[in-house]
């Protein structure tokens, strides 16, 4: 007796449930990853008018590593399982895989290279007002690079969705 694997009516794809779930996970650490991404760009704004005093965001700006942020790289690993998972039906050649790969990729360097080390910039900032830091500056850049890869981040799903 022979298994029957639903195909997908959009693309033909034979897939199991463990399939679905890793998609699953895929998506849901790229939403993760953006979600944290506009909050940094929030919590900077919210910032740049409040300053130090909101204990919100003195709670946010707690010195230590932004972790939901950095669910932003579980997403190829997951994409790469897709790929393994997909039985010859995508592969690392086709079009859309490889811009969604160097979205996610100048998004990653862009994140660690700029985004992170200004949030701790302002962790410290907020943690020792007194340091001189241009509170008001450093906040709209961070908000300003936390945007631009948040769109990154969009134009990547939309790649992904689309599969042009």
């Amino acid at each position: 007796m022979t298994s029957v694997r639903p195909v997908s009516s959009t693309t033909g794809l034979a897939h199991s449930a463990a399939y679905d779930l890793v998609l699953l996970a895929h998506v849901l650490a790229a939403l993760v990853g953006l979600g944290a991404i506009v909050v940094a760009a929030a919590c900077a704004l919210a910032l740049s008018r409040s300053g130090p005093a909101s204990e919100p965001l003195r709670r946010y700006y707690r010195p230590g590593v932004n972790w939901a942020g950095r669910v932003v790289f579980l997403v190829p690993v997951f994409g790469v399982a897709l790929i393994a998972m997909s039985h010859g039906e995508w592969s690392f050649s086709d079009l859309w895989v490889g811009i969604g790969l160097v979205l996610w990729a100048a998004v990653a360097m862009v994140a660690e290279l700029v985004l992170w080390p200004s949030e701790r910039r302002l962790q410290a900032a907020v943690d020792q007002p007194s340091a001189g830091t241009d509170l008001r500056s450093a906040c709209l850049r961070l908000a300003a690079v936390a945007a631009v890869l948040a769109v990154a981040l969009v134009a990547a799903t939309v790649v992904m969705v689309a599969k042009p």
